[in-house]
């Protein structure tokens, strides 16, 4: 739910290439993002409603752009059909059997990551990445990844509408980059201490 979102695109395109039958919905369907889904061959209902867990899904990956208002979030809970938040399943699925290498912070996260990514690839260690912009040598935001490391954008707005604490908290990291700290996402964060507190 939620998929035409950098994170939740690059998230379905991670378990398609594992080998998964995914599915998504949006409200709103168009490119880039639409376009990226199809070459895919992931199928993307536009619009919220319960016949999208028809047939019933093995499990539902909900972005936090969803509400727990949301008819097809409703449903989902009437039928008890597992579920986890994008940064949960990217820490369940993709992070654990990696060495973690989170970078957070109020700027620079995706050029951090981005080079990051890039300099291990030149060094020989190809990494897995989920990052919130192209990295330039990859021409791509994601990589599953096979090798140690997985690099991964850590962001500090609120991870679903089912968890309110960080995205960041999910991730584990084995190494982190914290590149600045200031006062942003005024309608999560009543100060600069609640940000300094999430980090």
């Amino acid at each position: 739910m939620g998929i035409c979102g950098t994170g939740m695109a690059a998230m379905a395109g991670m378990f398609k290439e594992r080998g998964l039958l995914v599915t998504g919905s949006d409200r709103d369907v168009y490119p880039p993002m639409s376009d990226f889904l199809a070459d895919s061959g992931i199928t993307v209902q536009e619009g919220y409603r319960p016949g999208n867990l028809e047939p019933r899904p093995d499990l539902v990956v909900v972005g936090n752009v969803v509400r727990a208002v949301n008819p097809e979030a409703v449903r989902l809970g009437e039928l008890g059909i597992p579920y986890l938040s994008m940064p949960q399943a990217l820490g369940h699925f993709f992070l654990r059997d990696h060495t973690s290498l989170v970078v957070a912070g109020t700027h620079g996260k995706t050029t951090t990551s981005s080079l990051l990514a890039t300099a291990l690839h030149v060094a020989g260690s190809p990494p897995g990445f989920m990052i919130g912009g192209i990295v330039e040598a990859f021409g791509r935001n994601f990589r599953r990844g096979d090798g140690d490391y997985f690099v991964v954008e850590g962001d500090e707005y609120d991870t679903a509408f089912f968890d309110k604490g960080s995205k960041f908290l999910h991730y584990r990291p084995d190494c982190a980059i914290l590149t600045s700290i200031e006062f942003d996402h005024a309608d999560i964060f009543a100060d600069l201490e609640a940000v300094k507190k999430t980090f």
